[in-house]
């Protein structure tokens, strides 16, 4: 925060002059550097003896990063704002009404923003924006294209990842050619081995890339990749180097055909192919390459969110043999961490109150850190909201977890599969014993309450609240045993309106759902004590 504060085009108090501002504002939008203040930055910087940074987008990321705002403070950053999470207290019907509120308020909006009635006048927009690619100072590889009611947003709902209501349309990503010199294997988390072309070093898209997946046997078989062609290679999404083609014509005398390996090349395990996957995997649960991958995922931000457990310490971790799966984080101890390489013991007792912390995470992070296969953050919010402990859901069927919004057979086969296999038992006793929470629980401590008034009912909230956020009452509801919806249908029981309550409130009516104010939610939650 305190870095983005020194950005100049990021104001630090609203302009209320022709526009009333809201109670609470959470405006969103992308932070970067020009390309003429890259350009700039870097002269100062080579003139000071300093490297050269590689990209504009490299060096903004990284800037955001720094410990000092002053430092900061020097380098050309910039952002456009162009949306908004939470608002209270303000409303608008379009998005057009609302980037005009956030410039009157004096956020920075985009310059160049097309209202078109039709997929032709759509169309036309895209292809004016791509023609002008280059003509801004900074990069870019696409245009979003959103409805422009925003009445309709809550109606149009989000899947998992993206909201309905809204899509991005990508531009041909830069390619560049090069030679294949060789095909490497990194096994993951789960054990699949995944092969990965090592390149002649080439610069696309703003990066040096010398490797790229190849992401499996069958793909590499398709595309007829062999070491010692020349390969066409892209930017997957600008971010992702990905082989896109061979130059065939271009092809070696030499060139050898790639066969996966038969053996694991960390644990010399022999690989298996289950019937029907086209991934290949170690079977060997203590690899340390799956070991590794697995803490990692475990200690991430999405799940246990450990503070000081990156990449490099995990590493050196279990290099050292001092842990083999996630439960052995809680065993260890000031002087073997503050013995490892660069780790002085400032860092180590840092480390410790970190892993200390995330004992009292809540139930659905600890389910999606034990790495199930198919089970994100999604499916381990869901299976939280389902099972009171970890315990009771370690006894669940298959055909039970069937039963579950979400949850189809191959997620529910799985989940039931790792949590009764004796590797897995044996670990969660073990992180049972080291105290972490395995109960369902609101963050901070309160227990779900036994009584459960609400239970098998769904419930959508909708407008503004002057008591709670959304997410606050929707925790409190899902205490009373309550699934929080974020849509109306004909399976919805009651719909919370608040201020300013719109399209949620016209279905529900049709729907004939019955429909509350907020007193009668905070009467509810009076009492029963939350």
């Amino acid at each position: 925060t305190e870095n983005v504060k020194t950005i100049r085009s990021i104001p630090l108090r609203l302009n209320d002059q022709n526009l009333a501002v809201p109670d609470l504002l959470e405006v969103r939008g992308e932070l970067y550097m020009s390309n003429s203040g890259f350009v700039t930055l870097n002269e100062k910087r080579q003139a000071e003896g300093l490297p050269a940074f590689v990209n504009p987008r490299n060096a903004a990321a990284g800037s955001l990063k720094l410990l000092d705002p002053r430092e900061v403070a020097q380098r050309p950053l910039d952002g456009i704002l162009y949306g908004v999470g939470t608002i209270e207290g303000a409303a608008f019907d379009t998005h057009e009404e609302l980037l005009a509120g956030l410039k009157a308020w004096g956020f920075k909006t985009h310059d160049h923003v097309w209202n078109s009635a039709t997929i032709a006048e759509v169309q036309a927009a895209i292809d004016e924006i791509g023609d002008a690619q280059k003509a801004h100072d900074y990069d870019m590889d696409g245009a979003v294209i959103k409805v422009n009611e925003r009445t309709l947003y809550e109606e149009l709902g989000y899947t998992a990842k993206s909201p309905r209501w809204a899509v991005a349309y990508k531009y041909a990503a830069e390619q560049a050619e090069t030679t294949l010199k060789d095909i490497t294997i990194q096994v993951g988390r789960t054990g699949v081995l995944t092969p990965v072309a090592e390149l002649e070093p080439v610069f696309v898209s703003g990066t040096t890339v010398s490797r790229a997946t190849l992401h499996n046997e069958e793909e590499i078989q398709r595309k007829d990749i062999r070491i010692g062609d020349r390969v066409v290679i892209e930017k997957a999404g600008e971010i992702i180097p990905a082989v896109v083609k061979v130059l065939l014509e271009q092809r070696p005398a030499d060139a050898r055909q790639f066969e996966m390996p038969q053996n694991c090349p960390e644990c010399s395990s022999a690989v298996i192919r289950p019937e029907g996957e086209v991934a290949v995997r170690c079977p060997n649960l203590q690899c340390p390459a799956q070991i590794k991958n697995w803490v990692k995922h475990f200690a991430s931000r999405k799940a246990m969110d450990i503070e000081g457990l990156g990449d490099v310490l995990v590493e050196q971790l279990v290099d050292a043999g001092l842990i083999n799966d996630p439960s052995d984080l809680y065993k260890l101890k000031l002087e073997q961490l503050s013995g490892l390489e660069r780790m002085g013991e400032k860092s180590a007792e840092n480390v410790l109150k970190g892993i200390e912390l995330s004992k009292t995470r809540e139930l659905w992070r600890l389910i999606h850190a034990l790495g199930i296969r198919h089970v994100g953050v999604g499916s381990a919010r869901i299976l939280a909201q389902n099972f009171s402990s970890l315990d009771e859901l370690q006894t669940a069927l298959p055909e039970t977890l069937e039963n579950l919004n979400d949850i189809g057979p191959i997620v529910a086969d799985s989940i039931a599969t790792f949590l009764q296999e004796e590797s897995t038992v044996q670990i969660l006793a073990r992180l049972k014993e080291a105290g972490l929470n395995m109960r369902a629980e609101e963050k901070g401590g309160n227990e779900a309450l036994g009584n459960q008034p609400m239970e098998g009912k769904t419930v959508v909230l909708t407008g503004s609240l002057s008591s709670h956020t959304r997410d606050e009452a929707g925790e409190k509801l899902i205490r009373l045993g309550a699934k929080v919806s974020g849509s109306v249908s004909a399976k919805t029981h009651v719909l919370v309106a608040g201020e300013k309550a719109g399209s949620k409130r016209k279905k529900a009516e049709t729907l004939g759902i019955e429909i509350w104010d907020e007193q009668q939610m905070l009467t509810l939650f009076e009492e029963n004590g939350i």
